[in-house]
């Protein structure tokens, strides 16, 4: 298994091996046995061009993913570009730490890889409930979607 991480970005700390033995622990969860997946952490101006330049809207998100391949495909391969900054501050909007969306978006990336989409109503709520499931059996809590009470 190649699993790659490139850190691009300033704003938030985090450690390679930490992000590639989550990506190995997802795929084996995900029963995939070989993969060439890169990561990248980039900022919010670097991924709203990402999206400008592959999905026309220039605003900001959080995860691109590209597959490299057929979900069944062996080896699995695909890049997947992150904002850490997104990951901060939508962290901060539903109370939980940056590193807990970071890996989140890292599980999303991989999900599209393996063949989930978010493109329907049902698809969206199949993709979350198997996002939930994979980041409980990897032994990350469940992301919480809805923001944080604001205190007073």
């Amino acid at each position: 298994m190649l699993v790659t991480v490139a850190d691009r970005q300033r704003l938030l700390s985090v450690g390679a091996p930490w992000l590639e033995r989550l990506i190995r622990q997802v795929l084996a969860v995900e029963g995939v046995g070989r993969a060439e997946i890169s990561l990248t952490l980039v900022n919010d101006r670097h991924i709203g061009r990402l999206h400008a330049e592959w999905f026309g809207d220039p605003a900001p998100t959080d995860v691109i993913t590209f597959p490299l391949s057929e979900p069944a495909a062996e080896p699995l391969a695909g890049d997947i570009v992150v904002s850490t900054e997104t990951a901060r501050r939508r962290g901060r909007e539903f109370g939980w730490g940056a590193r807990h969306e970071l890996a989140y978006y890292v599980v999303h990336g991989l999900l599209h890889l393996t063949g989930y989409d978010d493109t329907s109503p049902a698809r969206r709520r199949a993709m979350r409930a198997r996002e939930r499931a994979v980041m409980r059996a990897v032994g990350l809590p469940a992301p919480p979607r809805r923001p944080a009470a604001r205190k007073a």
